[in-house]
């Protein structure tokens, strides 16, 4: 079980996951994608991916996208995909002090509230598709879901 310590600011601790088998949309026909929950202020950013990204693309995108707009991250809760458990990205996270945690598929005491949003997230984006309109690429990135939901 892992003991996740209570934020103190934003944007130390943080959940991050994947959402992948997502019918293919925009201009560059992502099918996945990557979210990052800010634990203090329950702030989320999505982004737009496919699924066969590499590490070494995602940890880039996050740092060009993410990172340098919020700041380090103090403490991740991660799924166990292996893009998280790379050497690329465990070193990297190393060097820069960020503590990596990986928890249990759908155990709700780590990842309750990332398991909600991507639940909502997926709903939306399945309906959406279902009545034939696309999300374009940057639709995506939005720093909370009700900013998505009025785009719609």
């Amino acid at each position: 079980m892992i003991h996740i310590q209570e934020p103190n600011n934003p944007w130390g601790v943080v959940n991050m996951d994947w959402v992948t088998s997502l019918p293919t949309g925009g201009e560059k026909h992502c099918n996945a994608f990557y979210f990052i929950i800010d634990r203090y202020r329950k702030t989320q950013i999505f982004l737009p991916f496919h699924r066969d990204d590499t590490d070494m693309y995602t940890a880039i995108l996050i740092w060009n996208r993410v990172i340098s707009h919020t700041c380090l991250f103090k403490h991740i809760i991660s799924g166990r995909d292996s893009k998280f458990k790379s050497v690329l990205w465990t070193n990297w996270h190393k060097r820069l002090g960020t503590k990596l945690s990986f928890s249990t598929t759908y155990h709700p005491q780590t990842d309750g509230l990332a398991e909600r949003i991507i639940k909502t997230l997926e709903e939306i984006i399945r309906k959406v598709c279902s009545y034939g309109l696309e999300l374009e690429d940057s639709d995506l990135f939005t720093h909370d879901l009700y900013t998505l939901i009025e785009a719609l």
